[in-house]
């Protein structure tokens, strides 16, 4: 993106990246933001809340099979007017929710949301590493997926605590005017950049067959899963075994968004020098840490503690997993990038339902040991993936020269 200045050069992220992430933000809040307005939507409806929660099932869906999907089906298309198309069917999307008084059309309006998603992020992603250039790539995948993570700290909780006094058409009404407002920023400060003609649906599906590729995308989902399959269940282990009042878990939860917002950051930082000890170490850590809220979650501070770490030590793992799986892709890193967001929306779903299911055997315990097991899981992979390149090069990017600040990308294994 020859227009904007790398972060190599100046020191600091392009604005661009930061809209993108504000995007992301967007789109964030959407998915999560149904979980605290559920029961206004079942009542609204008519239908139990279970089946209300078919919404965020459906969501989850679209993103795993529309973000590889519509990453393809806009190969061709430029990525500045793609990513407003995106934010436009965003838009529409919500507002046909806003004004349906049938579930089954809130319901499709949220797998097209998350096909809009799904396409922005896989899109937007390339955008933000090539605007930031290979020394900050991986700072800017930490700063788009903090805009995924700030949304659980502040689009979330704010859009469930004004749904609950104006009805849980409000919060929709609010993303699908500030995607708008998002669409206009998009074409105002992202330059017009058209396809190469080197694009093409065969490039793309030929990177997918490096083996590191998918070392990358299966940490990416095991992490997220062993998270994720304790998050999803978080309010009974707080409430049943902690002690803490239900009106006092929003604050838990919150503390658990800034957990994880310090972990894409740690992550965006350490990761561009170390991404094999950062991602290691995270690893190790979460599994660690949720091994620990088993025997110590009977104390509301520690509980509470522990999971602020939970949300910082599994979320450091996220955009370095990502930035490598993009780089690995070379010059075709748009269906990689849709896949990464695949895989993290493959670990949310089954983490969650197996622990779903260990709640239901063995209490609120039971789903912290599940994602204890799935996050030991990822050294796996990450330990493959380290082993997987030359010694040397084990970095993401080689270190700056004093003279010119440019760098090295990772080398591939003989063996590769």
């Amino acid at each position: 993106m020859p227009s904007t200045p790398s972060a190599s050069r100046t020191g600091t992220l392009p604005f661009v990246v930061w809209v993108l992430a504000a995007g992301t933000f967007l789109m964030g809040t959407t998915e999560f933001v149904v979980a605290g307005l559920l029961p206004e939507i079942a009542g609204d409806f008519g239908v139990s809340v279970s089946h209300a929660g078919l919404l965020i099932t459906a969501f989850a869906l679209g993103m795993i099979i529309g973000s590889p999907t519509m990453a393809m089906a806009t190969l061709r298309l430029p990525q500045r007017q793609t990513l407003i198309l995106a934010l436009a069917v965003f838009s529409l999307g919500h507002i046909a929710a806003a004004l349906s008084d049938s579930f089954t059309i809130v319901l499709i309006a949220r797998v097209v949301t998350a096909l809009a998603t799904g396409a922005f992020w896989a899109i937007g992603m390339v955008i933000a590493n090539a605007a930031a250039g290979p020394a900050a790539a991986t700072r800017a995948t930490g700063l788009m997926i903090g805009g995924l993570t700030l949304a659980n700290v502040i689009g979330v909780p704010a859009g469930s605590f004004v749904g609950q006094y104006i009805g849980w058409r409000g919060p929709i009404w609010a993303l699908a005017l500030l995607s708008a407002l998002a669409a206009v920023l998009i074409g105002r400060f992202i330059p017009a950049q058209e396809r190469g003609a080197t694009v093409s649906l065969r490039a793309e599906f030929k990177a997918l067959r490096q083996g590191r590729l998918w070392l990358a995308l299966s940490s990416a989902m095991l992490i997220m899963g062993g998270v994720m399959a304790t998050y999803t269940y978080i309010t009974p282990l707080l409430t049943e075994r902690a002690g803490i009042p239900e009106g006092a878990v929003p604050f838990v939860l919150i503390a658990f968004g800034v957990g994880a917002l310090a972990g894409t950051t740690t992550g965006g930082r350490l990761g561009e020098r170390h991404p094999a000890a950062t991602t290691l170490t995270a690893a190790v850590a979460t599994a660690l840490v949720l091994l620990l809220l088993v025997p110590l979650s009977t104390d509301a501070v520690t509980a509470t503690a522990l999971v602020l770490l939970m949300g910082w030590t599994g979320f450091t793992v996220n955009p370095v997993v990502t930035a490598l799986a993009v780089r690995f892709a070379g010059d075709a890193p748009t269906l990689t990038s849709g896949l990464t967001t695949s895989a993290f929306n493959v670990g949310i779903a089954a983490g969650s339902a197996v622990a779903g299911t260990a709640l239901d055997y063995a209490g609120p315990a039971g789903p912290p040991v599940v994602g204890t097991v799935i996050a030991a899981c990822t050294v796996l992979p990450l330990t493959a993936l380290a082993l997987h390149t030359r010694p040397r090069s084990s970095r993401i990017v080689a270190q700056h020269t004093p003279t010119t600040g440019q760098t090295e990308e990772l080398t591939p294994s003989r063996h590769q």
